[in-house]
């Protein structure tokens, strides 16, 4: 399946810098228990100095959605486009959103918990870069279980994110390359009962 990508925003390092420090305090203490010179000090800037990046807290927190949004679908796209079998291709997804969830578990914890402080229109790209992120999955699962219909790939590809998002309640039990292997093993098993599902 063809489909055509968002254009993807690049934040400067300055603002990835930001971007990162915020995540961070959100999970922490929450949107609203965070304040824009809690932000900036976490960066070495002053909070009226943070203006010239964000207009305030509600755009920091937009761009921080959509920005790992974005990220997470191109790197399918990419990861998908480079494999040469549907498995290779599930494989690679699933490493993806290891490295994903193992490298960044703030984003999680505030996107679970803060997506319903972003404005409607920023929230509707959300939700769309989201499901072109899953429907990148479900094409490719639809090939190794072609007996199994879309929505039960989708329900599947969503049971399997959910395990593999455990990692703000589980990252640093075990080494680094320990736990992406753990992870990996369980995604797959986790997909493999799909073959006596249907």
């Amino acid at each position: 399946m063809t489909v055509m990508r968002s254009p993807t925003r690049v934040p400067s390092p300055r603002r990835r810098e930001i971007l990162d420090a915020a995540a961070t305090l959100f999970a922490a203490r929450g949107f609203h228990g965070t304040s824009i010179e809690e932000i900036g000090g976490a960066v070495g800037i002053s909070g009226p100095a943070l203006y010239r990046h964000f207009s305030g807290k509600v755009s920091l927190l937009s761009e921080m959605l959509l920005d790992i949004s974005e990220r997470l679908r191109g790197s399918a796209v990419e990861r998908v486009t480079r494999a040469e079998t549907a498995a290779e291709a599930l494989d690679a997804l699933i490493g993806g959103q290891i490295d994903f969830a193992l490298d960044h578990p703030a984003l999680i914890t505030v996107h679970d918990r803060e997506l319903g402080n972003v404005p409607e229109p920023a929230r509707r790209q959300i939700r769309r870069l989201q499901r072109l992120y899953v429907e990148e999955w479900v094409t490719v699962l639809s090939e190794l279980y072609p007996d199994v219909p879309p929505p039960g790939l989708r329900a599947a590809t969503h049971a399997v994110f959910g395990l593999l998002n455990s990692t703000p309640h589980s990252a640093g039990e075990l080494p680094r390359e320990a736990m992406a292997a753990l992870l990996h093993r369980m995604a797959r098993a986790a997909l493999f009962g799909l073959v006596n599902q249907y």
